[in-house]
């Protein structure tokens, strides 16, 4: 029986099908690697015939050669990767001739559903590094000959790469780090992402793909010409590398799957998907999400292990004095390590059986920032059961882990002994952190990483750069026992471990064992357990009217002391800061600062008023009036009873703007001004109270998709409002659009005086403002306290973040007949911390009316998310 000659449809009938059969394979196996070379082995066959049919009018072969490059060159070829495939030309006059030909062939590849990456190239234009585009470079390491000139391939194979390497070696070597160093810092420099891009996250497979690069580079020098293939492999790498790179793998083909197209991001969604299918583990059937998430940070940080060495092994691109200075192998006392270029390394001969060797060497470490070479990292991980018979305790302990811990490297110090399992058996309550992820949409980072990260932020004040940090840094000097003060930064968040519970008291409780490994007295144990119990004290109190008298002296008795106090404020600063990198905002910082100066005048018996009194403080008074005189008794008006934490968080000038739009309340009801405060929008509102205005304004910036991130809202004796919006623009309506801000501040003006619906405003935008499914549902709480304020009931909402949320809960205040006083608005990720403080008659709510409105606001939440 005759075969059914060629054509495009029944190579795109045969790709479909095989494709099919490769997805069902994986689904069944979990084979990622297998998955990989399957699919490059299926395209490599097709472009074969399409090459055949694309030369099927040409009586002889062009000395051109198909070169699969980049992943297809390396046998991984992803589901719904780009095939990358190189025309290699003998000549510009074959590139010219022979145009038609590549061009059709790369279009019968698209028509038979392949994703199509092609270049061309001479052979001469092989030959030479182009600085602008190191990743054709780059990929020709990875190159593997398909159709086509197999005599030209062998030329570019054997003579002109080999001979490109070794020339251009330094300069490849050089900006593949660079660019690595600068995708690392673009993640922060860290594996531990909460939702990691496997491909791109430190750690990831583009990582691994430069270790491989690295290493066969060296090899290249070594040898002066390729190695001899591994397998499908031309790089001799370790067997823990192999086994991370099989589970990533795996991972990427499971997202690629689900996706159904090229997404490499590792969301909340896929990880319960991944751990249900135990995607890349040795065992099929379920798997809890933190375990195999804890799976994925163990192989990430061998690849980061791995490919951090290598880049940090290469050779200065200009060798100067210093490096060759640093070259020199110089004895560490006490030890049997040396250290060389700046790496702490063993001569063969010595063993690694002597912890308190090993300690001072983690000092020496955390002092003065070395790294361990990758022969030091690897006996001492072989010798950790022998380490572990011989573990100090008592002061020894104690001194080495103070020393550590004061270091300046000290996170880099306590990482690379986690990495290790040292720090787990100095400390065993740490393991229970380890790579453990905590699901709320706002921290960034595991819990082990965002420890580490909280000291980092410490030692970073030794030089600090802004303007806020250099006033926290002025508390540094001043802690007592700094050694205590860095043991509760590292402990503080152990209770986590635990899952359940109150985790500031958990962490406390697993902190007594290690005091008394530590041999700690009451004083020593007392100090560490009260920071670690009121570490989360001062981010409620920022959830509070912090210029409120109640606050302050709640807060204060708390506290207890100054040095508390200091140390305090320093770890709220560290810990925010180490949630994500925009989370200790400017605004934050200079609230948590305001916090800590009240409080700290409380302890020393001077406490600020909760409203500003021109006549007891005529200090403010005069300094406005500096720069509006001749306006003496309407700025009296205007101060008049405004709250503190109004007055002591605005400038003088801004409070000065903002009378000048009071005195132009009688030409314009309602005075607006707007301004963008770093990737913020901000809007001031001032006007004189009315029912449901605080509402009114909440659902204007809603109708025009507006998300609002930060809102205060106060009001002075005269009744006058002052409120502030900081927004986001989710679609870039203002920012694309700068005319439109005119309409925008118009509609607010026009539903503020009463002149437009916000009724028919809402109807008319809500359909096109729908927000995608949250990644991780909130419960909605409502809490009441009577005791934060001499003259408001407290209500604190918390709640999943929607649009129109906050119009919601304001209408409801009116509705249940509520003076709003002041509005404290906050959102951490996808959850809004509301804190409002509420009047009904000039008086305090009693219980009946908090019952009423904690079930209304229940409804109007409820129906908002249904």
């Amino acid at each position: 029986m005759t075969p059914e000659p060629l054509s495009l449809s029944r190579l795109r009938d045969t790709y479909q099908q095989e494709t099919s059969e490769l997805r069902a394979t994986f689904e069944r196996t979990g084979d990622g690697a297998a998955s990989l070379r399957r699919r490059a082995s299926l395209v490599e066959g097709l472009l074969r015939n399409l090459w055949s049919l694309c030369l099927s009018d040409h009586p002889e072969p062009p000395p051109i050669a198909l070169v699969a490059t980049g992943g297809f060159g390396r046998r991984e070829l992803y589901p719904f990767s780009d095939v990358d495939i190189l025309f290699v030309c003998a000549s510009d006059s074959v590139e010219r001739d022979y145009h038609s030909v590549i061009r059709s062939c790369t279009q019968a590849m698209w028509d038979i559903g392949l994703r199509a990456s092609p270049a061309t190239r001479t052979l001469k234009e092989c030959d030479h590094v182009d600085g602008d585009n190191l990743e054709f470079t780059v990929s020709l390491l990875d190159r593997r000959f398909v159709a086509g000139d197999a005599v030209l391939y062998r030329r570019l194979e054997a003579d002109i790469l080999p001979a490109l390497a070794l020339r251009e070696w330094n300069t490849i070597a050089q900006n593949m780090a660079e660019l690595a160093r600068a995708r690392h810092s673009k993640y922060g420099n860290t594996i531990f992402h909460l939702e990691p891009n496997i491909k791109e996250c430190p750690g990831g497979l583009r990582d691994y793909h430069v270790a491989q690069w690295l290493t066969l580079l060296n090899a290249l020098q070594a040898e002066k010409n390729w190695p001899k293939p591994v397998t499908n492999s031309f790089y001799t790498v370790h067997n823990d590398l192999e086994s991370a790179f099989d589970f990533l793998a795996s991972a990427r083909c499971f997202l690629h799957y689900r996706c159904g197209r090229d997404d490499n991001t590792l969301d909340w969604h896929a990880q319960d998907e991944a751990a249900a299918q135990s995607i890349g583990l040795e065992t099929r059937g379920t798997a809890d999400p933190a375990y195999w998430m804890r799976t994925y940070y163990r192989h990430a940080r061998t690849v980061s292990r791995r490919v951090l060495l290598l880049m940090d092994d290469l050779p200065p691109a200009r060798r100067s004095f210093y490096k060759q200075f640093r070259r020199k192998r110089t004895p560490v006392a006490g030890t049997d390590f040396f250290l060389e270029n700046g790496r702490l390394s063993l001569d063969e001969s010595s063993e690694v059986n002597d912890p308190d060797a090993i300690l001072r060497i983690f000092v020496l470490i955390a002092a003065h920032g070395y790294k361990l070479s990758q022969n030091a990292e690897d006996r001492i991980s072989d010798a950790l059961p022998v380490l572990a018979i011989h573990m100090p305790e008592g002061p020894f302990l104690w001194n080495c882990l103070r020393d550590i811990l004061l270091g300046p490297y000290a996170a880099q110090a306590l990482r690379m002994m986690h990495a290790l399992g040292i720090l787990e058996l100095l400390i065993p309550e740490f393991h229970g952190i380890d790579s453990l992820v905590i699901r709320d949409a706002y921290h960034r980072y595991t819990v082990d990483e965002h420890t580490f990260l909280v000291i980092d932020n410490i030692h970073a004040l030794r030089q600090p750069h802004h303007e806020w940090e250099k006033r926290f840094s002025t508390l540094l000097p001043e802690i007592d026992r700094r050694e205590l003060f860095f043991l509760a930064l590292l402990m503080h968040d152990t209770g986590k471990g635990r899952r359940t519970g109150d985790h500031a008291g958990l962490s406390v409780e697993l902190s007594e064992s290690l005091f008394a490994r530590l041999e700690f007295d009451i004083e020593e144990r007392d100090t560490v357990r009260r920071l670690i119990r009121n570490h989360l004290e001062m981010s409620a109190a920022l959830r509070r009217d912090i210029f409120a008298t109640e606050t302050i002296r709640n807060f204060a008795a708390r506290v207890g002391s100054q040095n508390q106090l200091k140390m305090l404020t320093l770890m709220t600063y560290a810990d925010i800061k180490a949630v994500a990198p925009d989370a200790l905002t400017p605004w934050k910082a200079e609230n948590l600062w305001q916090l800590y100066i009240t409080t700290s005048n409380f302890l020393d018996r001077s406490v600020d008023e909760a409203r500003y009194h021109a006549d007891e403080d005529p200090t403010l008074l005069n300094r406005i009036l500096a720069v509006v005189p001749d306006h003496n008794q309407q700025l009296r008006v205007f101060l008049e009873g405004l709250p503190q934490r109004y007055l002591q968080t605005r400038l003088p000038e801004q409070v000065r703007n903002h009378f000048q739009m009071v005195l132009a309340l009688d030409q314009e009801p309602v005075q607006l001004s707007f301004r963008t405060v770093r990737q913020l929008c901000e809007v001031i509102l001032i006007t004189r109270d009315r029912p449901l205005l605080f509402a009114d304004m909440a659902g204007v910036l809603s109708a025009w998709g507006m998300n609002i991130v930060k809102a205060d809202a106060f009001s002075n004796a005269a009744g006058i409002i002052v409120d502030t919006f900081q927004f986001t623009d989710p679609f870039q309506t203002l920012e694309l659009n700068p005319t439109e801000v005119n309409r925008f501040l118009e509609s607010i003006r026009n539903v503020i005086s009463g002149r437009s619906s916000i009724e028919k405003l809402l109807s008319g935008r809500s359909h096109s403002r729908r927000r995608g499914l949250a990644k991780v549902e909130t419960a909605t709480r409502i809490d009441f306290d009577d005791t934060a304020s001499s003259h408001s009931s407290l209500v604190q909402v918390v709640a999943q973040d929607t649009p129109g949320l906050l119009r919601e809960i304001a209408k409801t205040f009116a509705a249940c007949r509520c003076n709003l006083e002041t509005a404290l608005i906050d959102t951490e990720g996808e959850v809004a911390i509301d804190v409002f403080y509420l009047t009904t008659e000039h008086r305090k709510l009693n219980e009946a009316e908090e019952s009423e409105l904690s079930a209304a606001l229940t409804r109007a939440i409820d129906s908002l998310r249904n």
